[in-house]
């Protein structure tokens, strides 16, 4: 005769089907309440980031002017800040940014920067396109230039 070690069963505790589903519920809720101004939030920061951006590289350009006497031509473009042009005169005292590389926008975009100004700038226009990396637009998609 064999002896089975029979021991009782314990109740296992858990979470049922129905609390799992109110608990995703009330977690879809807060995200579709909270996500919204969370998304607001992070366009406001962008293009304040953008904003200062163009305000950081309009003051090399305008240090750049200082030293040599214009601001750098088309051809030459904002690369011009941080490489010396080969006809540029040894007045050149740059690189006129901290860090020895263009910075782009909080979009990932390069900055535009045609002179003569044809947006409004008054030597020169530096912007971004925005969200959509397209011209005009409103809210995340307006183009945030020095003219503003």
């Amino acid at each position: 005769m064999t002896l089975l070690n029979k021991s009782p069963q314990k109740k296992q505790s858990g979470f049922t089907l129905m609390e799992l589903l109110i608990v995703i519920t009330i977690i879809a809720l807060l995200a579709a309440l909270v996500g919204p101004r969370i998304m607001k939030s992070l366009s406001k920061s962008q293009q304040g980031t953008t904003l200062a951006q163009v305000e950081l590289l309009s003051t090399a350009l305008d240090n750049y002017r200082l030293d040599m006497g214009h601001y750098p031509k088309q051809e030459e473009g904002l690369e011009a800040l941080i490489t010396k042009p080969a006809n540029a005169s040894d007045n050149w005292d740059g690189p006129y940014l901290r860090k020895k590389k263009l910075p782009k926008d909080a979009w990932g975009s390069e900055f535009q920067y045609p002179i003569p100004p044809t947006q409004g700038g008054m030597d020169f226009d530096l912007f971004s396109h925005g969200a959509d990396k397209q011209p005009g637009g409103e809210g995340e998609n307006a183009v945030i230039g020095n003219w503003q």
